[in-house]
C-alpha cells in the first residue's frame, strides 16, 4: 500500500490560561490583575542519518553541478533529464531508507554502559522530533486612573518566568529496531570513543522510539518590568508620553553531559543579566472630526535573545562575547481619514536596530568542519511608506487596498567568530564582514494589493484580492561577504561579482478568494462562523516569493550549492 508521508512537519499544542481580576478602586480608577500559564510542546520532524548517504534529493551531490565539477558530462545529463522527467527525484526515497535500515544487522557493544552487547537491525536512517517545550508564568498588574477629564494615568509592573526544554526524539525508526546516540562527526574526528558519546553518562546508548537522544536542555529566562504612561488630550490634540524599565536574566541548564564538552554541558551555566528602558511619545493633530494627523516615536533598548547568545546551545554554554543590548530608534508619521463609507491611512516610518546578534551553524567547506557563525555589530535600517483604504461603494459592496515601498538594509560591517562544533577551536575572531549597504532579504519591498468584497444581507460574504510583490531579494550568505571569500581571484574577475552580488527575484503576483457565512443560534443567541480562503487561486508556481543565499557554499563553484527559493502554491 502506497502511503504519502512528509519528513517535515511541525506539530503545536501549547495552552494558555489566564485568571483575571478587574477592581474598581473608585470612579476613576482601576486595577486589573492577571496570572497566566503557558504549557505544552511545539515538534519539529525531520530526516536523520548515521553512516549512510545525505538522502535529500537537493542534496549537492545529486546535482547536475556536482558531476560537471568532476568532468562528468554524461552523469551531469542523466541527472538533468532525471530531475526534469523523474517525479520522484524530487521526493525523499523512504523504500530505500526501511531497505538500508532491514539490512543493517549490527551489534553494540557495551550497550548503555551496560557492559553487555545489543544486536539487532541498527537504523541508518530515522525521523527526529526536534521539541521546544515551554513553560511560561507571568503575573502583570495594571492601573488606570482618570486624573482630570484632560489627564489618564497608566502604569503597571510585570514579571515573568520562561523555561524551554530543549531536546529530540526518536519519531520513526523506518523499520530500524534501535538507533545509537553517538555523534558520527566525533567519531570520525577523535581517537577516543567517549568524545562522540552525546551523553557519556550513559555510553553507546541505545534509543528506540520516543526515547529522547542528541541533546537536551533548557533555556531559563526571569523578566520584569515597570512601565508608566500619561496622556493628555483637548479639543485640537491628543498626545501621550511613556517611560518603561526592565531587567531580564537568561541561562542554559545542562541535562546531558556531552562527551565534547564534559566540563561545559551539565549543570546551569553563568547567567547573564541586562537592564534595559524604553521612551517612546507622540501626539494626534486633530484637523477636524474627519482628518488627522498622527506622529510617534520611541528610543528603546532591548536585551540579547537568549536563542542567539549562546554559539551551541544543544552541545556547550559558551556565549558569543561582547553581549550587549539592542538599540532601537524608530518613529512613523500617519495621516488619517475617517469617514462613515471610506477610511484611508498614509504612513511614513522608520526604524534603526544596532548591535544585534546573528548566529547560525553550518558546514564550511573551507575549514572542512561543521561551524558555529556568530556576527555581532549588526545595524539594520528599516524605511517606507504604507497606503491603504477601505471604502463602501455600495450597501452591499466593499472595495480596499494596501501600498508598500520600502528598503530594509543592513548599515554596518559586523565582525563574526567562528569556531568549530566539535570542539572550542576558535577558527576565526572579529573576521570583518561586509554587509553594508545589502538587502535584509527574504520578504518583498515593495507590494500592492487590491481587493473586492460582496457582504451578503443574509450573513454571508465573499471576495477577492490581487496581490502584486516586487523588489524582492534573498537572504544574504554573510560570509561569502568577506575578503577571504574572494581570494585568489584577480581584481575585475567576473567571477567576483557571482559571489558578492545580491540576488533579486523577479516581480510577481496572486490571487486570493475568501468566503463565509454565519449562523445564528436563536435559543441561546449565539454564532456559528465558517470561513473558507484560498490562496494562489491560479497555482502560480513560476513567482519565487522569497528564498535565501545557503550557508554553504564554495567560492571555486558558487553553483555548487545554490541558493533556495520558496515558490508559491495554491493551498486551501
Amino acid at each position: 500500500e502506497q502511503v504519502k508521508r512528509n519528513a517535515r512537519v511541525r506539530n503545536n499544542h501549547k495552552p494558555y490560561i489566564v485568571l483575571s481580576d478587574d477592581w474598581q478602586i473608585n470612579k476613576n480608577s482601576k486595577l486589573t490583575t492577571s496570572a497566566y500559564a503557558i504549557v505544552g510542546s511545539t515538534g519539529s520532524t525531520n530526516v536523520n542519518w548515521n553512516n549512510a548517504a545525505d538522502p535529500r534529493p537537493d542534496y549537492y551531490k545529486n546535482l547536475p553541478s556536482y558531476f560537471r565539477l568532476r568532468g562528468d558530462e554524461a552523469g551531469a545529463l542523466a541527472a538533468e533529464e532525471a530531475w526534469a522527467n523523474d517525479t520522484y527525484t524530487s521526493q525523499l526515497d523512504w523504500d530505500a531508507m526501511y531497505f538500508a535500515n532491514s539490512k543493517n544487522k549490527h551489534t553494540v557493544d557495551n550497550a548503555n554502559g551496560s557492559g553487555s552487547p545489543v544486536s539487532g537491525n541498527r537504523s541508518k536512517y530515522i525521523v527526529e522530533d526536534a521539541r521546544v517545550d515551554p513553560r511560561q508564568y507571568g503575573i502583570d498588574l495594571n492601573y488606570q486612573n482618570k486624573i482630570s477629564d484632560k489627564l489618564f494615568l497608566v502604569a503597571g509592573v510585570k514579571g515573568e518566568s520562561y523555561t524551554s526544554r530543549n531536546y529530540k526524539k526518536v519519531k520513526d525508526l523506518l523499520g530500524g529496531e534501535y538507533w545509537v546516540d553517538v555523534d558520527q562527526f566525533a567519531e570520525r574526528d577523535f581517537a577516543d570513543p567517549a568524545i562522540a558519546q552525546n551523553d557519556i553518562s550513559t555510553p553507546n546508548k541505545i534509543v528506540r522510539k520516543g526515547d529522547v537522544f542528541g541533546y537536551d536542555y533548557k533555556i531559563h529566562v526571569n523578566t520584569a518590568n515597570a512601565f508608566g504612561q500619561v496622556d493628555y488630550k483637548t479639543k485640537k490634540i491628543d498626545s501621550y508620553i511613556g517611560l518603561q524599565g526592565s531587567q531580564s536574566t537568561f541561562w542554559r541548564e545542562g541535562i546531558m553531559v556531552n562527551g565534547k564538552f564534559p566540563e561545559a554541558s551539565a549543570g546551569n551555566s553563568d547567567k547573564y543579566s541586562f537592564t534595559n528602558y524604553a521612551i517612546k511619545a507622540g501626539a494626534t493633530y486633530k484637523i477636524n472630526g474627519r482628518h488627522y494627523l498622527q506622529v510617534n516615536g520611541e528610543n528603546a533598548t532591548r536585551a540579547p535573545f537568549s536563542r542567539a547568545s549562546f554559539i551551541s546551545p544543544r552541545t556547550r554554554d559558551q556565549v558569543v562575547g561582547n553581549l550587549e543590548s539592542t538599540k532601537i530608534l524608530s518613529g512613523d508619521f500617519n495621516y488619517v481619514v475617517r469617514y462613515p463609507k471610506l477610511k484611508a491611512r498614509a504612513t511614513a516610518f522608520y526604524t534603526k536596530m544596532d548591535d544585534q546578534i546573528w548566529a547560525r551553524s553550518f558546514y564550511h567547506d573551507e575549514y572542512l568542519s561543521f561551524v558555529n557563525y556568530a556576527m555581532t555589530n549588526v545595524d539594520q535600517l528599516f524605511t517606507g511608506v504604507e497606503l491603504g483604504f477601505e471604502a463602501k461603494i455600495a450597501t452591499v459592496w466593499e472595495v480596499s487596498g494596501a501600498f508598500t515601498k520600502a528598503q530594509y538594509l543592513y548599515t554596518s560591517r559586523p565582525v563574526a567568530t567562528i569556531t568549530t562544533d566539535n570542539s572550542q577551536e576558535l577558527i576565526a575572531q572579529d573576521k570583518l564582514i561586509y554587509l553594508k549597504n545589502y538587502h535584509v532579504g527574504g520578504m518583498p519591498e515593495t507590494a500592492a494589493s487590491i481587493g473586492l468584497k460582496y457582504n451578503s444581507p443574509k450573513y454571508w460574504y465573499v471576495g477577492a484580492n490581487f496581490n502584486y510583490f516586487a523588489d524582492i531579494y534573498l537572504s544574504p550568505n554573510p560570509d561569502r561577504r568577506t575578503s577571504e571569500s574572494i581570494d585568489g581571484y584577480f581584481d575585475g574577475d567576473p567571477q567576483i561579482e557571482g559571489i558578492i552580488a545580491q540576488e533579486k527575484l523577479e516581480n510577481g503576483y496572486n490571487i486570493n478568494i475568501f468566503g463565509g457565512k454565519s449562523f445564528k443560534i436563536k435559543k441561546n443567541n449565539s454564532y456559528i462562523r465558517l470561513n473558507l480562503m484560498v490562496n494562489n487561486l491560479l497555482d502560480n508556481t513560476d513567482f519565487k516569493t522569497g528564498g535565501f543565499e545557503q550557508l554553504r557554499y564554495d567560492s571555486q563553484d558558487i553553483n555548487k550549492f545554490p541558493s533556495k527559493y520558496e515558490i508559491g502554491r495554491a493551498h486551501v
